[in-house]
């Protein structure tokens, strides 16, 4: 097995780094620096994982990603259903219905039919699952050694109704802070496949669609600010995003956040915090505080909710910054992923 390491990359003005892609500090950067300064715009500047557009009366959510994860196939998914998974929760974080998606297969020359196969099997299972259609696409085929065996793009298309108004800017002090579930195990479970790492109880990916625990969210409870769900850079940077976006401060319990034993000792055995590592089954919800009570309760009836606990408070003070109330019962401040600690999750 290779020796694993989470360097911080050094800012280097001149290249991009994997960190790049991270969903953390450099990211963030990136999109500061380059493709917010040429394409800035009232819809692209609320930075969240959708934009919603109204067209002939009509409100429509438009997401596109991106899937590159190695392995293709892991414990619990794979890149096909993944792409949709993902798709589908941009989608579902503002509030849409999805309806329709776009998917283009970048495909590395040498790669086996077979495997190709499985894909778009696994893909078009997960997208009748979810209730939406593959209605266009593309396929372009790359240089061996090139493109790792297979990239996918895609592009979903949802209605948001009339009434809904989700975004990262909409935290207000007071608010609370609730996740899904315990977190931690799409990343872990990559990290397995990838290095060859075997538990006493296997890691499986949460991979899943969200927007049927989102409508009945909706359906509970008028007083949800914003979701979003914790990919790239864990909850930490989701967090942080939410903060700076709203110009609030985050103050998050450690206690209240769940970690599997199985993922819990992976991390303690990598030297990774598990709220740095992707989820892809899981979302953050700020909610008005009078609307937190039957907003859990009805997640919690949800297979996909379960495990929905109150985790933090949205306060004034310090804008943009996120701390946590440790098991110790001091306080640290949680920031961005700083590097790359897993990179090709999703």
């Amino acid at each position: 097995m290779n020796a694993l390491s989470c360097p911080v990359p050094l800012r280097l003005k001149d290249q991009i780094l994997l960190g790049h892609g991270s969903g953390g500090t450099l990211s963030a950067e990136l999109l500061r620096e380059i493709f917010l300064p040429a394409f800035s715009n009232p819809v692209l500047d609320c930075l969240d994982d959708q934009a919603v557009v109204t067209i002939n009366g009509a409100r429509l959510a438009v997401t596109t990603d991106s899937f590159v994860v190695k392995p293709l196939f892991f414990k619990g998914g794979d890149i096909g259903s993944l792409a949709v998974h993902g798709t589908v929760n941009d989608l579902a974080m503002g509030g849409a219905t999805p309806l329709y998606l776009s998917v283009a297969f970048i495909l590395e020359e040498g790669l086996s039919t077979e495997t190709l196969r499985r894909v778009v099997a696994s893909l078009a299972r997960a997208a009748e699952a979810a209730g939406v259609r593959v209605i266009t696409g593309d396929t372009k085929v790359v240089e061996k050694g090139s493109g790792d065996g297979l990239f996918i793009n895609t592009t979903g298309i949802g209605v948001v109704p009339d009434d809904v108004h989700l975004s990262a800017n909409r935290a207000q002090p007071g608010d609370r802070v609730i996740l899904s579930g315990s977190i931690g195990e799409h990343g872990i479970a990559i990290l397995a496949e990838r290095e060859g790492l075997e538990f006493e109880s296997p890691v499986e990916s949460d991979s899943a669609a969200l927007h049927t625990l989102v409508a009945d969210m909706l359906a509970a409870a008028r007083g949800i600010r914003c979701l979003r769900d914790p990919t790239r850079g864990g909850v930490s940077s989701t967090l942080n995003e939410i903060a700076q976006q709203s110009k609030v401060s985050i103050r998050i319990d450690e206690r209240a956040i769940s970690v599997r034993p199985e993922v819990e000792g992976a991390c303690e055995l990598l030297g990774l915090d598990p709220l740095y590592v992707a989820n892809e089954g899981k979302l953050v919800a700020i909610v008005a505080p009078e609307d937190a009570a039957p907003l859990l309760e009805a997640m919690r009836r949800h297979p996909l909710g379960a495990g929905a606990q109150i985790v933090g408070t949205v306060v004034e003070g310090h804008p943009g910054m996120v701390t946590m109330r440790t098991v110790l019962g001091t306080s640290r401040v949680v920031d961005m992923l700083a590097g790359d600690q897993l990179p090709r999750i999703c």
